[in-house]
């Protein structure tokens, strides 16, 4: 069947998920996409310009028969401008995120409940809706009643079972990469998020001061994007770590296959995870995860594994880390547990489930 797959932010993890979907699936997918940045404009402007790709597209191949949104997308002006020229198809409506519990940015004036609005009104126009963790489809669904209290009148709170009826929940899929054995002398520990206040980074930090301080021996990469000027906390961290890093700064994309691969440890202090792609795909390589105990973690790691890798403080976290820096034997049986439950995960997995998902709405 034919899909036009629409994403106004590709980049990041929502490139892997369109191009993993697309190049994994028995359907015929098109992707319609925007460059990953400005995504408040995205969110206001991106339907309009979308929409004209899509009927562009139509007379090209033909129309869809299922259209596929990330949640950066206003789904229902989307369809105000397009569905009819697209023949009205059904749609699916994936929730990467929603800005309705994102954490704001210290540098927010206030709160905007503009964007929160946004994804609400998608939901309702979409025929089906997927949030990549249970934790996820929980948070919002707490959330989205008291939200819709701050509005005057008509407040639509009687359509919110309506919408949670037409959920389900299926993770981000991820890149399953051939298992290895560590020997390094000194354990490469992995940071791959975001630098964003929300990824907790001045915390994370501190937790690999005290780690040196004691002496542990650690090698540091410090991935991820970086969308302003350097943070003065990272070019902190950088001189006083600087003999042990071995990346500092965003990787292209083969130096960073290469660094998840040899990554012997994942860290995580994040105060915001609606699922982890960057976190799961480190896992599922082989690296030990030391993570907060919250968000959709408890959920990504399974259960038997939890105390080795979960914690609910600083300290906690430091204790866990210099453990498992130090333990070969403990790193090997807990990544063998981690690394198993990732393979549900894996695009093998994920790409039919979304395949046969989407079959159902014709």
């Amino acid at each position: 069947m034919r899909i036009f797959l629409i994403e106004p932010y590709y980049t990041g993890s929502h490139q892997a998920w369109a191009d993993g979907w697309q190049t994994i699936s028995g359907h015929e997918i098109h992707l319609l996409t925007m460059e990953g940045r400005f995504w408040k404009w995205r969110m206001h402007g991106g339907p309009v310009t979308l929409a004209h790709q899509a009927i562009d597209l139509a007379t090209e191949v033909g129309l869809p028969e299922v259209v596929v949104a990330s949640s950066m997308l206003d789904l229902a002006t989307f369809h105000g401008l397009a569905g009819r020229q697209l023949g009205n198809p059904p749609s699916l409506l994936y929730m990467h995120e929603n800005q309705l519990t994102y954490p704001l940015s210290p540098r927010t004036r206030g709160e905007d409940l503009s964007y929160g609005f946004v994804n609400w009104r998608s939901m309702l126009a979409a025929d089906q809706v997927v949030f990549n963790s249970h934790y996820h489809r929980d948070a919002f669904f707490e959330a989205i009643a008291p939200f819709l209290k701050n509005f005057p009148d008509y407040r639509q709170t009687d359509l919110v079972d309506q919408v949670l009826d037409k959920t389900s929940v299926i993770g981000v899929g991820i890149p399953i990469r051939p298992a290895r054995q560590s020997d390094q002398e000194s354990p490469l520990v992995l940071w791959n998020q975001r630098w964003e206040y929300d990824k907790n980074p001045i915390e994370m930090f501190e937790i690999l001061y005290r780690l040196a301080d004691q002496g542990v021996a650690f090698q540091l990469a410090v991935t991820g994007e970086n969308f302003r000027q350097v943070p003065t906390e990272f070019a902190e961290a950088e001189e006083r770590l600087r003999d042990r890093v071995v990346q500092f700064g965003f990787a292209e994309q083969d130096r960073y296959d290469e660094l998840v691969a040899r990554a012997d440890i994942v860290l995580s202090c994040a105060q915001h995870e609606f699922f982890g792609v960057s976190v799961a795909e480190a896992v599922a390589a082989g690296a030990f995860p030391v993570l907060p105990n919250r968000l959709s973690y408890p959920e990504l790691i399974p259960s038997q594994a939890h105390d080795a890798t979960l914690y609910e403080t600083p300290d906690q976290a430091v204790d866990l880390l210099a453990k498992a820096l130090t333990d070969t034997d403990l790193r090997k049986e807990v990544t063998r547990i981690t690394r198993r439950a990732m393979e549900q995960f894996s695009w093998g997995v994920i790409g039919p489930r979304y395949d046969e998902l989407v079959a159902g709405l014709r």
